[in-house]
C-alpha cells in the first residue's frame, strides 16, 4: 500500500468561497497536488445517501474554487477529456462556464474491462472521440484506486495526440483518489515532457483527501482489496476529519466513496453495495473488535501523542482540538454497538430506497 513520504505536508493555501484549499508539498514532487474541502464534498463522501443529481452538485463549489484558484482572471481555453466507464462524476463543464473559461472541445474515451471466465484480464479502449490540436490545456477526472484505467487512457490519448501533430501543455486533474495517483502522475509527467516539449505538468485536485486503498478485507472482513479507500498513510483534510468526528457513524462506512458512477447513474447498484456491506456488519458484529475497527478507520493505533498524530496525518498547524476529538472517539470505541449501528444504517438506506422504487 503506497503511503506518503514523511516529508509530505498539507499546506493551507486559502479559502475560496466555502472551499478550503491545501497543497501537498514534498521535495520529490514535479507536479502540483492539492486537497479541496467543502461542505458539499464532505457530505458526499461521508454519507452514501447523497445520490443522483445531488452527488453531482455536491462537488460544484469545490471544482469552481479550484479553477478560480488556477485561473483567477480567465484568459485560457481548455479541452475536457471524459473517461466513459463509471468513474468520477464531477461538474467540470459547468464549473468552467461559471468561471468564464471557454471549453474548446470535449474528448471521449471508452475504457472497458476485458473479462475471460469471470476474471478481469485487462482493459480495452473500445470507443474514442479525440481531436488533437497544439498546446492544449486538458481537464479530466477519474476515481483513482490502482490507477490502471487512468494509465491505459492517458497513454492511448497522448500517443494519439502526438501521432496527429497535437501537443499538451498542462493537465488539470480532479479525483477522489489514493496515494498511487501521485506515483502514477509523476511517471506520466516525465513521459509527457519527453513527448511534448514545454509540457508543464499536472495540477491534481483531490476532493477531501489523498487516501489509500485496502490491501485486504480489513478488520471487518468485508472491505475490497484495491478498491475501498481508507485514511491510513494518506493525507485527509482536517475539515473532513472534523466533519466525520461530528457524524461518527459515517467513519464506519465501507469506504469514503462506494462507487462514483453508480451513485449517480446506477442507483440500484449503489444501494445494493451499501446494504450488502451493512448486512455483513450486522452478521459479523459479535466477531468484530470495535477498537481495532476504529483504529483502522482513523489510520493509527490508540495512545499516540499529538506530535505523532501530526506526523501520521501530514497536518501542519494547530489541530489540538481535532486531535482531542479523535482521541475521545477512540476512548468510546470499546462500547461501540456495531449491531445497533448496522441496523440504524440499514434503516436509513431502506427509507431512502422507497423514493426510488
Amino acid at each position: 500500500m503506497p503511503t506518503l513520504s514523511k516529508t509530505a505536508d498539507l499546506e493551507f493555501k486559502g479559502l475560496f468561497h466555502d472551499t478550503k484549499l491545501y497543497q501537498l508539498r514534498a521535495p520529490e514532487f514535479s507536479n502540483r497536488y492539492y486537497v479541496l474541502s467543502s461542505p458539499g464534498t464532505q457530505k458526499l463522501m461521508a454519507f452514501p445517501e447523497v445520490v443522483g443529481l445531488d452527488s453531482y452538485l455536491a462537488s460544484l463549489p469545490a471544482t469552481e474554487a479550484a479553477l478560480g484558484y488556477l485561473f483567477p482572471h480567465g484568459g485560457v481555453s481548455i479541452d475536457i477529456l471524459t473517461i466513459l466507464r463509471g468513474g468520477l462524476n464531477y461538474p467540470v463543464e459547468e464549473a468552467c462556464h461559471t468561471c468564464g473559461i471557454p471549453v474548446r472541445d470535449i474528448h471521449f474515451l471508452s475504457c472497458e474491462r476485458i473479462i475471460k471466465n469471470k476474471v478481469i484480464t485487462g482493459l480495452e479502449i473500445k470507443y474514442k472521440k479525440v481531436r488533437p490540436s497544439r498546446d492544449r490545456i486538458l481537464i479530466m477526472g477519474d476515481i483513482i484506486a490502482t490507477g490502471d484505467t487512468l494509465r491505459k487512457c492517458m497513454e492511448d490519448f497522448a500517443r494519439f495526440f502526438q501521432k496527429n501533430d497535437g501537443s499538451l501543455r498542462r493537465i488539470i486533474f480532479f479525483t477522489v483518489g489514493g496515494t498511487r495517483a501521485i506515483d502514477l502522475m509523476e511517471g506520466m509527467a516525465e513521459n509527457f515532457r519527453a513527448m511534448f516539449p514545454g509540457f508543464e505538468g499536472f495540477d491534481c485536485f483531490f476532493y477531501e483527501g489523498i487516501f489509500t486503498v485496502y490491501e485486504g478485507k480489513g478488520v471487518s472482513g468485508i472491505n475490497v482489496r484495491d478498491i475501498d479507500f481508507g485514511w491510513k498513510g494518506g493525507a485527509v483534510a482536517p475539515e473532513f476529519r472534523d466533519y466525520v468526528m461530528d457524524h461518527p457513524d459515517t467513519l464506519y462506512e465501507r469506504c469514503i466513496i462506494y462507487d462514483g458512477g453508480a451513485r449517480r447513474y446506477e442507483l440500484p447498484i449503489h444501494f445494493r453495495e451499501v446494504l450488502e456491506y451493512w448486512d455483513g456488519i450486522l452478521e459479523r458484529a459479535g466477531k468484530i473488535d470495535p477498537v481495532a475497527l476504529t483504529e483502522e478507520k482513523l489510520g493509527y493505533p490508540s495512545g499516540i501523542s499529538y506530535d505523532e498524530w501530526l506526523a501520521i496525518t501530514h497536518l501542519g498547524g494547530d489541530w489540538k482540538e481535532l486531535y482531542r476529538k479523535e482521541m475521545a472517539l477512540l476512548k468510546k470505541a470499546p462500547a461501540l454497538d456495531l449491531a445497533k449501528l448496522a441496523k440504524r444504517q440499514i434503516s436509513a438506506m431502506e427509507k431512502l430506497l422507497e423514493y426510488y422504487e
